[in-house]
């Protein structure tokens, strides 16, 4: 390892365009890792979040709530392809719900549909701001073409998010891949959201067009739809930043936590890839670590853009260090270093910074197939201001493998998802293709087939026992 490695991306990056804000992130990171650091946040040295405020407990009248969106707008992040779901395109154009009258809604539809009903509730402008990736911003404009009136005077419909050269495993120096020279390339992660703030002058326009604060969240998390409630919250706390958790249920293996520093008190942010495999099961253990990151942010502009100025959009968030293939659906393609960061991170660079306890509704990610199932079945409605809203405890769908990709998954339930409202779990083994109209009752569960592929039928119902 030495000074090439950085010197060749770096190099790769200025040749792309890439903002030099983003060139000096990803240049700290690769100190970072050069130096071995593993960005680990040990259990001995936090202790759990606790005592923040319910968002069940605020009371917020309806003119409090109008005024806090009308000086709020929201960001989503719209950079993932959904390659573990073997897409190449936005994930947010993939269809999450069907109207009653056959039409199909991508989670972009349902975002803007989200975002007008708030604007025609309450009388906010409300802008809404997409970050996406250099492989998301050509399909995702084009499908913001037919939401005509979207825009808000002065502010962008999008910006991009930077990028950076995957690094070889071995050598630390950019990966080189003829095959197909896109996937020598990575997102920064979604930490990369202030470097690319401040170089595309985001948070400036939208201060200048009249807003104070932003939220942000992700664009397949339909559950964070704009709330007036939580804005007059956030508006009246002072609060720089603050974040939204949830409380665990035993789904809850994955994602960020906020913890405090035991030697400054600080709030700071742990995800997954930044525990300890020591400190795993005690991080998951709902009894200390009570909470989860929705990855839903509040943001005063006015101080985020004072810190962006002052840093140059360079943040010092700690460091995630990713382990990948050079080609994601390719096991045997050299290994990689993606070099990456998390936005929530940022909770320890305000000083002041917050969160808030909101239901499970304010959280509604798809990251598997098993989600979008979830989402697409009756479990859910959609509502007329274009919420989801449960109609049962969301049962836990566990899915083989045969269902993993979109294309598979949508070859299998042609027919539509199968009801799901008196269900509590859903658990599929082998491959199995749905017939119209499949019920399922209680726990059900599917054995492997003794066919290569077995056929549910139409109007049949999945139990304990299997199909009846």
């Amino acid at each position: 390892m030495s000074d090439r490695g950085l010197e060749l991306a770096r190099d790769k990056m200025r040749t792309a365009g890439v903002a030099p804000a983003a060139v000096d992130v990803f240049s700290r990171f690769y100190r970072l890792l050069e130096e071995g650091a593993s960005g680990f946040v040990r259990e001995a040295d936090v202790e759990p979040l606790s005592g923040i405020t319910r968002h069940a407990d605020l009371e917020i009248d309806d003119a409090q709530a109008s005024a806090a969106l009308a000086r709020t707008a929201i960001i989503k992040l719209n950079g993932g392809l959904g390659t573990s779901m073997g897409m190449d395109r936005a994930k947010s154009l993939l269809e999450v719900r069907r109207t009653d009258d056959g039409r199909r809604l991508s989670f972009l539809d349902v975002i803007v549909g989200q975002v007008r009903a708030a604007r025609q509730a309450t009388g906010a402008p409300l802008p809404l701001v997409l970050m996406n990736s250099f492989r998301t911003q050509d399909d995702t404009r084009a499908a913001l073409a037919g939401h005509e009136g979207l825009a808000v005077d002065g502010v962008p419909l999008d910006f991009l998010q930077n990028r950076e050269p995957k690094l070889r495993a071995d050598t630390l120096e950019p990966v080189e891949w003829p095959d197909d020279p896109t996937l020598e390339w990575c997102p920064p992660g979604h930490g990369d959201l202030y470097p690319a703030l401040h170089a595309n002058g985001v948070v400036r326009a939208l201060l200048d067009a009249g807003f104070r604060y932003a939220c942000v969240s992700n664009s397949d998390n339909l559950g964070a739809a704009p709330d007036g409630e939580i804005a007059a919250w956030f508006a009246g706390s002072g609060a720089p930043y603050a974040a939204e958790m949830c409380l665990k249920t035993p789904a809850d293996v994955k994602g960020g936590q906020l913890v405090v520093r035991r030697s400054d008190g600080r709030i700071i942010q742990r995800e997954t890839a930044q525990t300890h495999p020591d400190d795993l099961d005690v991080s998951l253990d709902p009894e200390r670590h009570r909470y989860f990151h929705t990855n839903n942010l509040w943001f005063d502009l006015e101080v985020l853009a004072a810190e962006l100025d002052r840093t140059g959009g360079v943040l010092e968030l700690p460091l995630i260090r990713n382990a990948k293939t050079v080609d994601p659906t390719d096991s045997s393609s050299p290994e990689v270093v993606q070099i990456e960061s998390a936005m929530g991170a940022a909770v320890a660079v305000f000083e002041g910074a917050t969160a808030i306890e909101v239901g499970r509704e304010r959280f509604l990610p798809v990251k598997t197939t098993n989600d979008l199932l979830l989402l697409r079945s009756d479990a859910y409605e959609l509502t007329e201001d274009y919420r989801l809203v449960a109609q049962v405890e969301a049962p836990l769908v566990r899915l083989s493998s045969a269902y993993k990709t979109i294309g598979a998954f949508d070859e299998r339930f042609a027919a539509g998802p199968p009801s799901l409202r008196r269900s509590t779990a859903l658990t599929v083994e082998g491959d199995w293709t749905f017939g119209a109209g499949v019920r399922v009752e209680g726990a059900g569960a599917l054995p492997a087939p003794e066919a290569d592929r077995g056929t549910v039928p139409s109007g049949s119902t999945i139990t304990a026992a299997g199909i009846v």
